[in-house]
This record gives structure tokens, C-alpha cells and sequence, in this order.
């Protein structure tokens, strides 16, 4: 497979047309070679417009999602991030491309083993990876500028917010099927924060945020 014309054929046909328009987000997508970070059996659709599963029951997410992720935060060459969920260290590679440094945490200790193989293979060196429980929020090294949430919430992580500094951008998706809403989070100062609904999506839940089930009588 031509995975450079592939990658080019991704940006031109998937994100480029979903309003991704910030060169910097392009020139990165173009320049991190997606199907490095994809689980081998599964390289062949590694530009493809759909998810691609990791394990666990996890999937990376829409090429399109995630570009559109990178360019809501208006990521900076000074930005430190936080990443909660890392899977196989592609968006993290992203980030690290766009920004200072990315503290990315995950709870399983394969995917943290596979994402840091895959982004040292690709000369990634300002990420670091931990293996833990991210949902109620990250305390080492905070307050971050930049925060990028890979699974969705029924409703707003204020524990997660927390840790952004003031001025810091967090994208989470919130809701549960059939609506859901990718957010863009900002801290204005140190009790408020502003939010800007981004588009609808649908992404699966954080391990621990499942949606509550619905009872009927």
C-alpha cells in the first residue's frame, strides 16, 4: 500500500473538507505517518474515514476527529498538555509535534508499552507516558495549557478542568448516544471557565464514565 499518497488523499479528502484549515494541524497530520501508530492488522486502514480498533475495546479515532481536536486547541510551540487515554500514541504524537511536551496517561499498560515503542520509533521524544486512572483528573506537574480528552463523558470532568491553567484549552466530548457534543473547555481565570460547543459525534465513553442505564417501566 502507498501509505504517502494514502496520508496525502486523508488530508485532502477527510479533514481538509471537515473545516480543518490550520496549516499547522495539515503539515503535522502529513508529517506523523498514521499507519506507524495502527495495530499491524489493521495498517491497511489506517487512513481510512472510520475507527480503527486497538484493544480493549478501544479504537483510534476518525483521522477528521482528530484533526479537527488539534485545530480547536490552537495549539503553541510553548504549550505543555496533558493527553488522558493514550492508546497507541498517534494523537500524542500530534500533540508533541504541535507543542512543548505531552504528559499522556492510560490505563492499560500495553497500550503505554506499544505507544511508547511506536513514538520512539518515529523520533517522538517530548511525550512522556504514565499508566493510570485519569477520569477524576492528573495532579503531577499541573496546571497544563492544553488538555485533549480521547474518550467521551456524560457530562462535563470539573476535576479534570481543574488542572488547566488560566488561558487552557481542554476537548472532551460530552454526552451520550444519540447525542453527543464535542466541547471546547477554556479557563478565563481562576473560578470561571467558558465552553463552545465544536460539532456532533459520537465517541465511546472514558472506562469509568459509562453512561448510566436507562430504566423503563
Amino acid at each position: 500500500m502507498d501509505f504517502e499518497t494514502a496520508r496525502f488523499n486523508m488530508v485532502e479528502q477527510q479533514i481538509r473538507p471537515w473545516e480543518v484549515l490550520d496549516q499547522n494541524v495539515l503539515d503535522a497530520c502529513l508529517a506523523v505517518p498514521r499507519e506507524a501508530f495502527a495495530p499491524k492488522q489493521y495498517q491497511n486502514l489506517a487512513y481510512s474515514d472510520t475507527m480503527v480498533e486497538i484493544g480493549h475495546g478501544q479504537f483510534m479515532m476518525e483521522p477528521k476527529i482528530e484533526a479537527r481536536l488539534l485545530q480547536a486547541l490552537d495549539l503553541q510551540a510553548s504549550d505543555r498538555i496533558l493527553e488522558i487515554g493514550t492508546g497507541t500514541g498517534y494523537l500524542a504524537a500530534l500533540l508533541a509535534t504541535l507543542g512543548a511536551h505531552v504528559t499522556s496517561v492510560d490505563l492499560f499498560d500495553d497500550f503505554t508499552a506499544r505507544a511508547n515503542e511506536n513514538l520512539r520509533q518515529n523520533g517522538i521524544k517530548n511525550v512522556k507516558l504514565h499508566v493510570g486512572d485519569a477520569l477524576d483528573g492528573w495532579s503531577s506537574a499541573t496546571p497544563y495549557d492544553v488538555i485533549a480528552v480521547t474518550g467521551s463523558s456524560p457530562a462535563r470532568r470539573k476535576a479534570i478542568e481543574e488542572h488547566l491553567s488560566i488561558g487552557g484549552r481542554m476537548f472532551i466530548i460530552i454526552g451520550a448516544p444519540p447525542v453527543m457534543e464535542a466541547a471546547l473547555i477554556t479557563r478565563v481565570d481562576e473560578d470561571t471557565w467558558s465552553d463552545e460547543i465544536l460539532f456532533e459525534t459520537e465517541l465511546a465513553p472514558l472506562i469509568g464514565a459509562e453512561p448510566e442505564p436507562e430504566f423503563h417501566f
